[in-house]
């Protein structure tokens, strides 16, 4: 069994509040503080929901020492430092640890659609530089490969390796995973409308972006599914599933970049490639927040 959990239940992979001057610390600190307040379990910093592909390296360090210092230890943070370049992934473990975060969230190398021998060696030179818990990040829509159920299980041969974020969709694959893992990683949804599935699998919780609006629902979600309220926690997924459509009705984080907007969290401000919400889709995304009682 897993005796390294970082956390258990919902951890929001939080936006990053930016604007044309760059990142917007006083809202970020107002951001992380209420997040914590609601409830949520942990804090996915500089992950794909904030951003990290465009953020300059300065940035992205700064962001995540800024977050360790506001939470203050109040929950794990847990920082984004995957990247295409293995060395450059050593490179932000070492800066995490020394910033004051708690874990790490590593991406697959994207791009260059690494063989399962090159992601072994690539998570275990992580691994070896740093003593930091580390959660796997798989998401081959995005970065075009897919990790293997006996990868995994070579991965979580090492003390480093703790945690999976499995955003593959094919719940064919992960079941055969959990088998080979035996509880010796924990998983995470890496969906927010597969928590429920993937927490009947044996997972401990969800890396959320539904949670940046609403955290309260998206912790409750889990702690009831975690306490064995299956209906309490199915009526909370099912509520919130056409709010996570709207969530993604463009690519992530455009969505939930516009909703923290219209929530007064940040500017609705995305640098390019990123492009804000088309009008049709914003009339869509916030006529569902307004359903669920999130704007007036």
């Amino acid at each position: 069994m897993n005796n390294r959990t970082i956390f258990r239940g919902a951890g929001t992979a939080l936006i990053t509040p930016t604007n044309a001057d760059g990142v917007d610390y006083p809202r970020f600190g107002k951001l992380i503080d209420w997040q914590i307040e609601e409830g949520i379990d942990a804090l996915i910093i500089c992950g794909t929901t904030g951003e990290s592909a465009t953020l300059s390296d300065r940035e992205h360090r700064e962001v995540i020492a800024f977050a360790a210092e506001r939470a203050a230890g109040r929950v794990p943070i847990i920082a984004g430092a995957g990247s295409n370049e293995t060395s450059y992934s050593v490179e932000m473990a070492k800066h995490a640890k020394a910033a004051g975060a708690d874990a790490l969230l590593c991406v697959t190398p994207y791009y260059n659609k690494a063989t399962q021998n090159g992601l072994i060696r690539s998570y275990f030179t992580i691994a070896d530089a740093t003593d930091l818990p580390i959660i796997v990040y798989n998401v081959p829509s995005r970065t075009g490969v897919n990790i293997e159920p006996k990868t995994y299980a070579e991965l979580a041969k090492h003390e480093n390796i703790v945690g999976i974020k499995e955003a593959n969709g094919n719940l064919a694959k992960i079941v055969e995973t959990m088998a080979l893992l035996e509880g010796r990683l924990d998983l995470y949804s890496g969906n927010d409308d597969q928590i429920i599935p993937l927490m009947a699998l044996g997972g401990v919780g969800v890396i959320s972006v539904l949670s940046n609006v609403a955290p309260r629902a998206t912790h409750e979600l889990c702690a009831r599914f975690l306490a064995g309220d299956l209906a309490g926690a199915l009526e909370l997924q099912l509520k919130y599933h056409a709010l996570i459509d709207a969530l993604f009705i463009e690519v992530n984080p455009i969505p939930v970049k516009a909703a923290m907007s219209a929530m007064g969290f940040c500017e609705d401000f995305l640098r390019l490639p990123l492009t804000n919400l088309e009008d049709a889709h914003r009339d869509v995304l916030l006529a569902e927040m307004r359903r669920q009682g999130l704007l007036a």
